[in-house]
């Protein structure tokens, strides 16, 4: 790993290397003996006043950047904010409310004019209270809670359920002005304490839509965020959502994921609380990155599937040109009248021409169509356009094909029409070519075949290089170097 002044290494690379080593710990307790070189003090949450005001004893906030209040009885609330300036992004990362703060909670929402409380936690878990109901449930009588400490009151509006996660809207109004604004409160209920979601992808619809309802832009307050303790899950949720940005902005490899993290752990301490959640922090980004509408890599990969879709295309055309083909040679047509046998093409054969023995007769098999000067029969291999057209005939189980034969009557009946002598010693020598023509043409699709075999071989790999958009993050893990590799050979093939 790189610093981001020196180079960074591509997120999933370093992600693919770490895991292999098993060294999330290794990593995660580098980034925690870096933090402590930090000399930010906590002072205002050691006087005795406020200390009743801190749901965990090692969890404060850095005086340098938490949220002071400007209403009630004491400026004091256990929160930071976090700015990321190189994301555009701000956040407010707070405990989960205690019975006495909760009115705090909602003052410093209102002051900060936040339009969103993002909450990662349930009420209770472990059978552990882990934060206080803070707002009022659908169902609870007038669906108001009171704030008098603060002056504010928060009236239940309406929610959304997903299957991870419920959006509310809460109404936040100042008692004394009567002044509204709606809140929306957006509650991830599946996420264990200490622990990770079972798969990025939920929790990146949870970022999505947070991130549609303008609770992230730059015109509001910054989003208030908080689990239990305002460090772990709240941690995780803002390192992804911040590296996305960047990634969204400057491509996947600009992005050292650890960079940022510390950056982040200047603002407010301990964010991301155990190895598991730092590796899950590089598997949304991961997953989150492709994803993305802008992201660099899409630019690669449509044009590997234009380059795909032009060679299907063109690969389709001809299969469906030489099926036709196929189909006639199913049942082989009968040979024409011999009149119009003799103006299917633009040659004339003549009683004194020394190869008028080689022209005597239709094929024993219909050929590809020849191309308009084309004077005179020959017995070299086909032309340029049959080759193209061979390669993508479809493969048969049976190399040794047999050729269909003519009647031998109607043959005969051809022979004569355009043959200057009917002795034994001509049609000998007739027979003889014709049966040399059948053994070249059962070469030739011999070798088209084997040239079709390798044709549909190449044409399922270069399908399965486009298999990864639709494989879980398991599969793209394991094989995501080969297909990667495999992409590169293809553009530079």
């Amino acid at each position: 790993m790189t610093s981001e002044t020196g180079g960074t290494s591509n997120v999933e690379t370093e992600y693919l290397e770490i895991n292999s080593k098993e060294a999330w710990p290794v990593l995660y307790q580098h980034i925690r003996n870096e933090c402590g070189n930090y000399a930010y003090t906590c002072n205002e949450s050691k006087k005795p006043q406020h200390r009743v005001f801190n749901r965990y004893r090692d969890v404060a906030p850095y005086d340098h950047t938490r949220i002071v209040l400007k209403k009630g009885p004491c400026d004091y609330i256990n929160a930071n904010l976090v700015q990321m300036e190189r994301a555009h992004r701000q956040y407010i990362l707070t405990q989960g409310p205690l019975s006495n703060t909760a009115g705090h909670f909602w003052l410093m929402v209102w002051e900060q004019n936040s339009k969103a409380v993002l909450m990662l936690n349930k009420v209770i878990e472990k059978s552990q209270v882990k934060c206080y109901q803070y707002w009022p449930l659908e169902g609870s009588s007038n669906h108001t809670m009171m704030f008098p400490d603060v002056g504010l009151k928060v009236e239940y509006i309406s929610k959304t359920d997903a299957s991870h996660y419920t959006t509310r809207i809460l109404r936040l109004t100042d008692v004394e002005s009567k002044e509204s604004r709606e809140i929306l409160h957006f509650h991830y209920t599946m996420w264990p304490d200490f622990g990770v979601p079972q798969s990025p992808t939920a929790f990146l619809q949870f970022l999505a839509d947070v991130r549609q309802s303008g609770a992230l832009d730059q015109n509001v307050g910054p989003p208030v965020i908080h689990c239990s303790a305002g460090i772990g899950r709240s941690g995780t949720f803002c390192l992804v959502d911040s590296c996305l940005v960047l990634i969204e902005e400057n491509g996947l490899n600009s992005v050292n994921v650890r960079d940022v993290l510390l950056e982040m752990r200047r603002y407010r301490m301990g964010l991301i609380q155990t190895p598991d959640q730092l590796r899950f922090s590089y598997e949304a980004i991961i997953e989150g990155a492709k994803q993305l509408p802008s992201n660099n890599n899409i630019g690669t990969n449509e044009i590997l599937n234009n380059r795909y879709d032009l060679v299907n295309n063109i690969s389709d055309s001809l299969v469906e040109e030489v099926e036709e083909e196929e189909d006639e040679d199913d049942t082989p047509p009968q040979p024409p009248p011999r009149g119009e046998s003799l103006m299917m093409s633009d040659w004339n054969p003549s009683p004194s021409s020394e190869n008028a023995e080689d022209v005597s007769g239709p094929p024993d098999k219909p050929l590809p169509s020849e191309p308009p000067t084309y004077t005179e029969p020959s017995t070299s291999p086909p032309p340029a356009n049959f080759t193209s057209v061979e390669n993508n005939l479809h493969d048969q189980n049976n190399d040794n094909v047999a050729l269909p034969e003519e009647p031998q009557s109607d043959l005969d009946n051809c022979f004569k029409a355009t043959s200057p002598s009917s002795n034994p010693d001509t049609k000998n020598q007739l027979r003889q070519r014709n049966l040399e023509k059948k053994e070249r043409l059962a070469a030739q699709v011999r070798e088209m075949k084997r040239r079709q075999k390798q044709t549909e071989e190449w044409q399922q790999l270069k399908r399965s290089l486009f298999k990864p958009l639709s494989i879980g993050i398991g599969a793209a893990i394991v094989g995501g170097g080969v297909i990667a590799f495999c992409g590169y050979l293809y553009l530079r093939g």
